[in-house]
Parts: C-alpha cells; sequence; structure tokens
C-alpha cells in the first residue's frame, strides 16, 4: 500500500538511500517519506547506525616461537552524515575490518615474547584502533572501540605455564613453612635454655640453704653439748636423713624397686660421700 502512494517508513537508528534512475539522490532519514516511482524514484537499501560489533580471531606467533590466538572485539558504526559513502563503498564491511585487524595484529605480536603479550595488550589494541579508524573513515565508518578480548597459547604451553607457576608457588611455600620451623626450634631452643637456668638457679639456692641450715645446727650441738665434734654431729645428722629417706621410699606404693647398699658399713660410705659434697659445696660458697 505504501508503495502504491509513493510513501516509504524509515525506522529509527536506520537511513535509506534513495536513488533516481539508478543514480544516488538522497539519504533518508528516520520518518515517513514519499518516493514516486513513477519518477524513477526508489530505495536502494537501508542502513543501520547502531553500534556493531565484529569479534576476530588471528592466530599468529611470538618472538618466543609460541602461537596464540588472539582475539579482538572491534566496535563500530557507519556515520551519518557520510551513509551514502558507507553503502557504496564497501560491500563486505566486515571482512575489511578483519583484514586491517589481522594485518596490525600480525605486525605487532611477533615483536614481543609471550609474556608482554600479555602485559602489551591494551597498546596492541590502541594501534588496531588506530590503524582501523585511518581506514574505515574513508568508507564512511566511525570505529567506536577496539578490546583485545583474549589471549591464548598453545595447549601444552598452557600447560607449562602452569606448571612452571605452580613450582613457584610451592617453592615459595616451601621457603616459609622452612623459615616458620626454624623461628619455633630457635624460640623453643631458648625457652629450654631459659628454663634450665632458672632450674639450675634454684637447685643452687636449694643445696646452699641446706648447707647453711646443716652449718648452723652443727655449731649449735656442739656448743649445747660439750665434747662432741662437728664430725659427730654430722654422723648423726646423716643417719637420721639415710632412714628418713628409707621409711619414704618404703611407704610410697608407686616407687619402683631400687637397690642400694645397707647396713652399718653401707651408712657410713653414704655419709662420707655426702659429707665430702657439703664441704665441696660450703668451699665453693
Amino acid at each position: 500500500m505504501g508503495n502504491l502512494f509513493c510513501c516509504v517508513q524509515v525506522d529509527q537508528s536506520t537511513v535509506a538511500i534513495k536513488e533516481q534512475f539508478g543514480k544516488y539522490q538522497d539519504v533518508l532519514e528516520p520518518g515517513c517519506h514519499c518516493v514516486p516511482w513513477f519518477l524513477g524514484s526508489q530505495l536502494a537499501g537501508h542502513l543501520s547506525l547502531r553500534v556493531q560489533q565484529l569479534d576476530v580471531r588471528c592466530e599468529t606467533k611470538t618472538k618466543d616461537n609460541v602461537f596464540v590466538n588472539v582475539v579482538a572485539s572491534i566496535q563500530y558504526r557507519a556515520i551519518a552524515d557520510k551513509a551514502n559513502e558507507a553503502f557504496y563503498k564497501l560491500s563486505n564491511t566486515k571482512g575489511q575490518i578483519q583484514a586491517y585487524v589481522f594485518d596490525v595484529i600480525r605486525a605487532s605480536v611477533p615483536k614481543l615474547i609471550l609474556d608482554d603479550v600479555f602485559e602489551q595488550k591494551n597498546e596492541i589494541a590502541k594501534a588496531v584502533e588506530e590503524e582501523l579508524e585511518k581506514a574505515m573513515s574513508a568508507y564512511g565508518y566511525e570505529i567506536v572501540q577496539t578490546l583485545i578480548v583474549d589471549i591464548v597459547p598453545d595447549e601444552h604451553v598452557k600447560r607449562a605455564m602452569n606448571e612452571i607457576n605452580a613450582a613457584a608457588r610451592l617453592r615459595v611455600a616451601a621457603n616459609e613453612k622452612a623459615e616458620a620451623e626454624k623461628i619455633l626450634q630457635i624460640k623453643r631452643a631458648e625457652g629450654e635454655a631459659e628454663s634450665k637456668y632458672l632450674s639450675g638457679l634454684g637447685i643452687a639456692r636449694q643445696r646452699q640453704a641446706i648447707v647453711d641450715g646443716l652449718r648452723d645446727s652443727v655449731l649449735g650441738f656442739s656448743i649445747n653439748v660439750p665434747g662432741t665434734t662437728a664430725k659427730d654431729v654430722m654422723d648423726m645428722v646423716l643417719v637420721t636423713q639415710y632412714f628418713d629417706t628409707m621409711k619414704e621410699i618404703g611407704a610410697s606404693s608407686k616407687s619402683s624397686a631400687v637397690f642400694i647398699p645397707h647396713g652399718p658399713g653401707a651408712v657410713k660410705e653414704v655419709a662420707q660421700q655426702i659429707r665430702d659434697g657439703l664441704l665441696q659445696a660450703s668451699v665453693g660458697h
């Protein structure tokens, strides 16, 4: 019915190309337009002004001879003021853009090693965008944005990179664990040394107190009981201590079996050994 009354509709974000007798005449904006077909006017086609996206996958080789697939995402649109150039100059817009992307990526990536490709993907995207903008503006297209969305190395290379990364992380973890164990051992040794030092001080003070107490007892007994010597008093004290020790060993139900010499001679020998030790401690004091 629209063609019968020479009326056509152009949708939003779209322009129509009007021709007369096969020659370009005008660009029709969105809305309703009169196209008198009986005067040789017709619509050659429509052109979308929306932003379109093209994903291009390009295989290339890095400087260190690693094959990678670089995926570039190109966002572009036709320029409204150059709609006639965009409509007539290019028959395959996507193919043209893909060719330029291939050209730039295959010229840029072989200059970089694999690690640098990952680090400099923004620079690669910028180079692609600049080249596309310069080339496609002559055909009535604008490059809105260019992104390098993925860099995929060969599967064997990817597996090797993961193994290298895992080994490095395990090495760091092992170093940290060894350092922690070293610190624990040092602290444990310091604690044991401090404990032994304090224990030694306690034992030394205990022995010194025993020596002082025995000395005071011997001197007091010698003064109060005339005719006795320090040796007599010491022997009596040691014999008393000996029998007290025997009594405690026998009274303890959890004591292990202890074999010691017993008898007057044995008591004398024990007394002599204890006396020598006490005298040495007294001399040291």
